[in-house]
């Protein structure tokens, strides 16, 4: 899986899913055999590349090579949930299990963000805040900006609580991505993603979603489907020097 529109846009994109296990605590330097991997199938050889440690905070910190922490491969930025260059040598990959991963690309100031957005970070609208960033420190225009949503668990098999159901009460269309359940809810995270992108600006011809289910899909690993022992996918993204 990739993003077709962004790859028009000379952005380099992969889901790496079932093929791969981005898991750390889990797989030990295995991830670094399985980014090796990845780079050899996209034929591709960055500078830099960087991960977060990622928290399910709204934190979106700028990376150029020259910060971050060393990591078994590459550099990792502390309690970080999203990753922003305007490097084009330097790649970004977030790790997720049934959380939602999002490319936002400005394609005019060259700027590319790389986004992991659960629940609670999407309560606190990290792609937004991205966005502003990328706003206030390059001048971008949403209505230029290109976004890819990559898949997420889907809305049957994602019951919450209603603590989750109040934690979106900011969101004036949150009943567009939750079914009430019983005591429980559904929510679609994607729908909720796309809903925050629309907020912040984004045009709707400028997006490009990803709805196979992190849970049904066997292409992808799925923290509610694999149970305690769950591998992660990453979405990696990368400019060209072109």
């Amino acid at each position: 899986m990739h993003s077709k529109l962004l790859e028009q846009y000379g952005v380099h994109t992969k889901v790496a899913g079932s093929d791969y296990n981005f898991r750390y605590q889990m797989a030990g330097n295995k991830v670094v055999e399985d980014m090796n991997r990845l780079l050899v199938e996209l034929n591709l050889r960055p500078k830099d590349i960087y991960t977060g440690q990622q928290m399910h905070t709204s934190n979106v910190a700028y990376v150029d090579g020259t910060n971050g922490d060393p990591f078994v491969f590459g550099k990792t930025v502390k309690e970080t949930d999203g990753l922003l260059t305007d490097k084009p040598d330097v790649a970004l990959l977030i790790k997720y299990a049934d959380c939602t991963p999002v490319i936002l690309f400005d394609p005019v100031n060259k700027v590319l963000a790389n986004i992991h957005s659960g629940w609670r970070g999407t309560t606190q609208r990290i792609t937004t805040k991205a966005i502003e960033q990328m706003k206030e420190d390059y001048g971008t225009k949403p209505e230029t900006l290109i976004a890819y949503i990559g898949p997420s668990i889907d809305q049957d098999h994602y019951e919450v609580g209603p603590e989750v159901y109040e934690a979106f009460s900011d969101f004036k269309d949150r009943d567009q991505f939750f079914i009430h359940s019983g005591e429980k809810y559904k929510l679609s995270m994607l729908d909720a993603n796309i809903d925050s992108l629309l907020k912040a600006g984004v045009l709707p011809e400028n997006m490009e979603s990803e709805r196979a289910s992190t849970f049904t899909d066997p292409r992808l690993h799925s923290a509610r489907g694999e149970g305690k022992d769950y591998q992660l996918n990453g979405l990696f993204a990368m400019m060209s020097n072109g």
